[in-house]
């Protein structure tokens, strides 16, 4: 069973007849609604039908509504594009027209943008392509000399390198977008550009006023948002290691060292972690993948990431569900390298609650004892979190009564939700019943160990006080 969880961003790529259905038989475990594209209705639309074939084929599948947040771009050419030589004076100026650009000025959607920079500041644009030298800054604008040339069209992106900008991590755009998303029942808030803690929680009260339990991602894109990122991780459920915008604003050299580092700081304190952006780029229009992008995704599994992510990969790419297959093929053959499957993970530390010691206890005696299967029986799925923090090659199984913890864990490494309500269940027969499940899905058979854990509450959220370890095919007297 591969571990390592996939999603898929949805887009027109796959709108096409069928298309859907060949994603879920390739194992896409969740889905990215990129609100800074589409409209309201599609997305709406493309989450009907996830949920149908949900439904139909008995997956839980995980929807993240990924919001735009304050991406500053510069607004548009009066001819499209121009061509921008080194040397060149070029000047960025917040008061010009939306169509008012040509080889010597552009307007940007950013007001604040004069706020933010000082003479001798670097800026990017369209992903780095374009670096510009900070000469003088007025009112309204910026005056640079091009260092890197090239042709730059309508609405790219615009970063200042080292980080810096100040514009709030939640615009009026998210606002409406984050209601939208949380009306249609994502699983997942996806936050761009944040830059402290305090963008988490500001998100955290208003999805709770909403009255949603969504989980938050906070994408790390950037740089100011390392000099905050152990707070900014306790704040979050899950971490996405956002490449794009975080290379162009600290420097690709330093992306491969800084991805390590967050994904190691995350496990350590019990979070997710996602690993985005090109990572099968060319799949884009290829049948095949580099090399270089087989290197990069297996890296990312050996680094211990939970979830790999296909952005235009699969939204806009010309065959979605063989970049999946691509994908998994890479993900479930990295799997079988030993140190995917060994941890020290707090093995030196104390553990906070009953919940934990539980969880930590199950997967060193699952390790130990050669265990098939681990059947987790939760309400909020937070014991599979803790569990799926060590790096193990056996299976963890979410066994839960609630639609939305099922979705959740789905983004968990080596986690699999199973639907279960042991709250119409004698305690007495739940560990049977646990286990004729798992035999009825060639999971485990007779002679096999199982390891259960559960709470002596039933229907408790976060009361998990109990481990039973299970030898499949014992006395009925002995599994009750």
């Amino acid at each position: 069973m591969r571990r390592t969880k996939i999603i898929v961003t949805l887009g027109p790529a796959t709108d096409s007849p069928g298309m859907m259905k060949k994603l879920f038989d390739s194992g896409m475990d969740a889905v990215r609604l990129n609100y800074s594209h589409q409209t309201h209705d599609d997305h709406e639309r493309r989450v009907r039908e996830v949920r149908e074939l949900s439904i139909a084929e008995h997956r839980a599948v995980g929807i993240i509504a990924d919001l735009q947040g304050p991406k500053i771009r510069i607004q548009r050419f009066n001819t499209g594009s121009v061509e921008l030589n080194e040397g060149d004076t070029f000047v960025i100026d917040t008061d010009l027209s939306q169509g008012g650009g040509d080889v010597h000025h552009v307007g940007v959607s950013y007001k604040n943008l004069p706020r933010d920079v000082n003479v001798g500041d670097t800026l990017l644009l369209d992903d780095g392509r374009i670096s510009l030298l900070v000469k003088e800054v007025g009112d309204h604008e910026i005056t640079c000399s091009v260092t890197t040339g090239g042709k730059l069209s309508d609405r790219k992106g615009i970063n200042l390198r080292g980080g810096g900008l100040s514009a709030a991590a939640l615009t009026k755009k998210d606002l409406k977008d984050l209601k939208h998303a949380l009306r249609i029942g994502a699983d997942f808030i996806a936050l761009s550009f944040i830059r402290r803690a305090s963008d988490i929680h500001e998100a955290r009260e208003l999805i709770k006023a909403e009255g949603s339990n969504a989980g938050i991602i906070a994408k790390i894109e950037r740089a100011e948002a390392l000099d905050d990122i152990e707070a900014i991780i306790d704040a979050t459920d899950i971490v996405m290691i956002a490449r794009g915008d975080l290379g162009v604003e600290i420097g690709d050299a330093s992306l491969p060292p800084v991805q390590k580092r967050l994904i190691k700081m995350a496990r350590d304190m019990d979070r997710a972690t996602i690993t985005a952006t090109q990572m099968m780029e060319s799949m884009i229009s290829q049948p095949i993948p580099t090399r270089a992008e087989v290197f990069d995704v297996a890296n990312a599994v050996l680094d211990g990431t939970d979830a790999v992510m296909l952005s235009g990969e699969t939204s806009i790419g010309r065959h979605p569900h063989k970049v999946l297959q691509s994908m998994a093929n890479i993900c479930a053959e990295t799997e079988k390298q030993r140190d995917t499957r060994v941890s020290d993970h707090r093995i030196n530390q104390r553990f906070e609650s009953i919940g934990e010691a539980i969880a930590m206890s199950t997967m060193y005696a699952a390790n130990h004892i050669g265990a098939r299967a681990i059947a987790a029986l939760t309400e909020t799925g937070s014991t599979c979190v803790w569990m799926s923090r060590i790096s193990s090659g056996i299976p963890i199984f979410a066994f839960t009564r609630h639609e939305s913890t099922r979705r959740k864990v789905t983004l968990y490494r080596g986690v699999y939700p199973v639907k279960f309500d042991i709250t119409h269940t004698d305690p007495l027969e739940a560990n049977k019943g646990v286990i004729d499940l798992l035999m009825k899905s060639n999971i485990v058979t007779e002679g096999d160990i199982v390891i259960i854990t559960k709470g002596d509450l039933r229907g408790k959220r976060g009361k998990t006080n109990n481990m039973k370890i299970i030898r499949v095919g014992e006395a009925i007297e002995h599994i009750l």
